[in-house]
């Protein structure tokens, strides 16, 4: 069966996620979004892993449900040189068990756990117990594993079960890097919040032969991720090299002159971009013949948001987005395959933007620093991505 599954978010206990991150409404949004499973977060939190127990009927073999929507446990771990690691868990008793045996300060504080152990400890760690283990947004110049290693085995010691690429990079751009042409990739949310626009804003559409967690570690281990759908990676917070402070994109090399700071005062980041060039093997990526392909989404009230220039969250975009979603199933059945005629019968402006998606034909104005990228529909931007870039001349 073909499922649409997305593995990493966080629940309420969270530093920086909403106080709704509870299971009731992460299964709610869910439905609606279109998923299928999806990934408990922070499981190693005690009073998290609680809240599942008495919120959820386990099904066996790792699956636990709660409002028709199917949970599997996951937790992001901050491991050594401020490394982020995506761990999928068999069972609430395992999560118990390596939440006690993971040394950590702050794991009944926080959701996402701070350790001192490495990538290589925390494999053994989780393969011990029958968990799969693999960098959370690889590629990201804060948190993801390659800021800090050019080789993913640097990090891990042996491989690792997949990699994350995060919201700034897609397959094309991993596919540049020789050593990744053996893995599976994953494309989750990360969300924070139970809104549509959050949860699921990328996800994995797998073959799993039932619901279970074995079948998910099948799935993952014989690479059966049919697609990876996800954001357009130059809308990523990461994706260019930029200032954190007044968002500028900056050429990377006049950064690395400037050692980093921006004439603002402000500090450069690295880039999602840079970074790859800087690891890739190749110019053009080289796919191997078991890559899923992968699809470039936005979110539909992001989407409707950008199209009537209002907030996601205001009255116009919900009710847009409740109507769509109510005619056609799920969120997920708008974006993909509704057909645009019949989009375009309720709101023509959101059938031309998806339409655009659909066709490649928008226009990214390219995020950087911690700031998102912006869409253009049927308009030229004020200026190229290359344009935008702060060089020698213009720094």
């Amino acid at each position: 069966m073909l499922v649409n599954a997305d593995f990493h978010v966080h629940s309420c206990f969270s530093m920086a996620s909403s106080k709704d991150m509870l299971i009731k409404n992460m299964a709610l949004k869910s439905r609606l979004k279109g998923l299928g499973l999806l990934g408990t977060g922070d499981a190693f939190h005690p009073k998290w892993l609680d809240i599942i127990e008495e919120s959820t009927t386990c099904l066996g073999d790792g699956i636990y449900s709660s409002n028709d929507m199917n949970f599997v446990l996951t937790c992001e771990v901050e491991g050594k040189n401020r490394i982020h690691h995506l761990i999928i868990i068999p069972d609430l008793d395992i999560a118990r068990e390596l939440s006690e045996k993971l040394p950590s300060t702050n794991k009944h504080q926080d959701g996402r756990p701070k350790t001192s152990l490495g990538g290589a400890q925390l494999l053994d760690m989780a393969h011990d117990y029958g968990c799969l283990i693999g960098p959370a947004h690889a590629f990201t110049p804060w948190t993801g594993m390659y800021k800090s290693f050019n080789s993913i085995y640097d990090c891990y010691g042996n491989k690792p079960d997949f990699v994350e690429l995060g919201l700034s990079a897609d397959t094309f751009m991993a596919d540049t890097v020789d050593e990744l042409k053996d893995f599976v990739f994953l494309t989750n949310s990360d969300a924070h919040s139970p809104w549509p626009h959050r949860l699921g804003r990328e996800f994995n559409q797998m073959e799993l032969e039932d619901i279970s967690y074995s079948s998910i570690k099948n799935a993952i281990k014989n690479r059966d991720v049919k697609a990876n759908y996800g954001l357009i990676p130059n809308l990523g917070k990461y994706h260019m090299t930029a200032c954190t402070k007044c968002y500028r994109l900056v050429d990377p090399l006049i950064a690395k002159e400037n050692k980093m700071k921006c004439v603002c005062g402000g500090t450069i980041k690295k880039g999602v971009d840079f970074r790859i060039s800087e690891i890739a093997d190749f110019k053009d990526p080289i796919h191997p013949d078991f890559r899923a392909e992968y699809v470039h989404l936005m979110p539909l009230a992001e989407l409707i948001s950008t199209v009537y220039g209002m907030g996601v969250t205001t009255k116009t975009v919900q009710n847009i987005w409740q109507k769509l979603v109510g005619a056609f199933g799920t969120e997920i059945n708008v974006l993909i395959s509704t057909p645009i005629d019949e989009i375009a019968a309720i709101d023509s402006g959101v059938a031309l933007a998806i339409d655009a998606f659909r066709n490649k034909t928008i226009e990214v104005i390219p995020g950087g620093g911690g700031k998102y990228g912006e869409i253009l529909f049927n308009a030229e931007p004020e200026k190229t991505e290359k344009e935008k870039i702060v060089t020698l001349d213009n720094f």
